[in-house]
């Protein structure tokens, strides 16, 4: 048996200097909360949780201290925190801040803006309170239509396009495409910024090469990591046989035998540790 490894599989940057800032953070801090999970992977929380982490699902349940997630916040939340006053330790992804900063440049210049991303994620509600009333999140291609009513009716004439880190590139281009076309008849300035991130880009692309040369894929992530999830709808075009797994003991070493080449690609939030356990576990039918 061939396995390949992901060269970009496991942490990215933000997600490294979320868990290492907030594990050095807990050796010298008592009474430290973190707003939501620090990251979307179960075994990482579940080590911070045992060094002391205390997850909440709102600011009022913090005491003392408390973490704002790598996915960030709302810009209310975070003012809470600070008017509540707890010590407020931002452990935001520097690329989430990146858009917070040019969401807020944005509406402050009277430009609309469009912000494509799964409705539902932390990230990206957590943006759009930055970006004023004139905007809205762009999850579906109906979501577009419903957009540029919203738009054509504020009867502002430039708009800002922005994504979240760890949306699909493929989508983000083909929603960018039908935007430009909609709105060509209209008079209207249309600016796209690029916001997501190397690492997200980087993980798609190396998992669209790998999935069209291996018998099965194998992702690695939490269920609930859009990063992850992404990575598994683009390696299931390409490859029927692939999984999505957290950890090494959902695999079936018995069907595993019956493939000679398998890749392995790992979420933007999936430890070395767990990586390593996956190929030692593969390692054992080789």
């Amino acid at each position: 048996m061939d396995i390949i490894v992901g060269k970009t599989a496991g942490f990215c940057f933000g997600v490294a200097n979320a868990v290492n800032k907030t594990s050095k953070f807990l050796k010298e801090n008592e009474n430290t909360f973190c707003l939501g999970e620090l990251v979307h992977n179960k075994q990482v929380i579940n080590d911070l949780e045992e060094k002391g982490l205390k997850i909440v699902d709102n600011v009022e349940q913090a005491k003392q201290n408390v973490i704002i997630r790598a996915h960030g916040t709302t810009k209310q939340i975070y003012d809470k925190a600070i008017r509540m006053g707890l010590k407020v330790v931002d452990l935001t992804c520097p690329k989430v801040i990146r858009i917070h900063k040019i969401a807020e440049e944005s509406a402050r210049d009277g430009n609309y803006i469009f912000l494509i991303g799964n409705s539902s994620h932390p990230e990206t509600i957590g943006t759009i309170s930055y970006c004023g009333k004139n905007s809205c999140i762009i999850e579906t291609e109906q979501d577009i239509k419903n957009a540029i009513q919203q738009l054509v009716k504020s009867k502002i004439k430039k708009v800002v396009i922005l994504a979240q880190t760890t949306f699909s590139m493929e989508k983000f281009n083909k929603f960018v495409k039908i935007i430009q076309e909609s709105i060509k008849d209209k008079d209207i300035e249309l600016k796209t910024e690029m916001t997501i991130c190397d690492a997200t880009r980087l993980r798609q692309e190396e998992t669209e090469k790998m999935s069209a040369i291996v018998d099965m894929m194998i992702i690695i992530g939490g269920k609930h990591s859009s990063n992850t999830s992404k990575l598994y709808e683009i390696s299931e075009k390409n490859c029927k046989c692939s999984i999505l797994i957290e950890e090494e003991k959902e695999l079936n070493l018995q069907e595993l035998k019956n493939y000679e080449k398998i890749g392995i690609m790992a979420g933007a939030s999936t430890p070395n540790k767990t990586i390593k356990a996956v190929v030692e576990k593969l390692q054992k039918v080789c």
